[in-house]
């Protein structure tokens, strides 16, 4: 069990925390919960980087990777919608979501066409990822900091995390057009 899939596991293995800790009704709940989500974030760049740096790439951590992120962002994003059932939330949250099970997919559609390679992450991709972690984190956070409106700049920045969501997600498609034409 190499390095880069133990920080792999251990955002697996946050989700659970998180959801206890995002429930808890205490004080400054948002704030403990927001910690965890940032450790969660901070494992995903981790894991990637000391993959590459101690050459530990292996098959299971290019697997669980991308799942342990759509997990942790998927359940966020119905906890945050769960806590606030406004429409303004709950379409992008769907958005991102949608285009998460569909890139999956596709990539796993792709791989058993042995063509997973063609659409590897993107640029556009990682780009996405960032912005909806900075964005995400700034919604659980929730509480205005130093008189700048932190849930407001998140809201704001989960809609340009939507842009780039849905024109990683054309990109994907188009690089898979000719093994879906087949």
């Amino acid at each position: 069990m190499t390095i880069p899939n133990q920080l792999t596991l251990l955002r697996i293995l946050l989700i659970p925390i998180f959801i206890v800790v995002f429930f808890l009704p205490i004080e400054g709940s948002n704030y403990y919960a927001c910690l965890i989500f940032v450790l969660a974030a901070i494992t995903d760049i981790l894991d990637g980087y000391l993959a590459r740096k101690l050459n530990q790439v292996s098959t299971l951590g290019v697997f669980l990777d991308p799942v342990a992120d759509k997990l942790m962002v998927a359940v966020v994003l119905v906890l945050l919608v769960q806590k606030n059932p406004e429409i303004y939330l709950a379409i992008p949250s769907a958005i991102i979501i949608g285009r998460e099970i569909t890139v999956s997919a596709l990539r796993e559609w792709m791989a058993e066409l042995g063509s997973r390679n063609k659409i590897a992450v993107s640029i556009l991709g990682k780009l996405k990822t960032i912005i909806q972690m900075v964005s995400i984190g700034f919604l659980i956070f929730e509480e205005s900091l130093f008189g700048l409106p932190i849930y407001l700049i998140g809201l704001v920045l989960l809609y340009i995390a939507v842009f780039i969501t849905l024109l990683s997600m054309i990109q994907y498609l188009l690089l898979a057009l000719p093994k879906i034409r087949k």
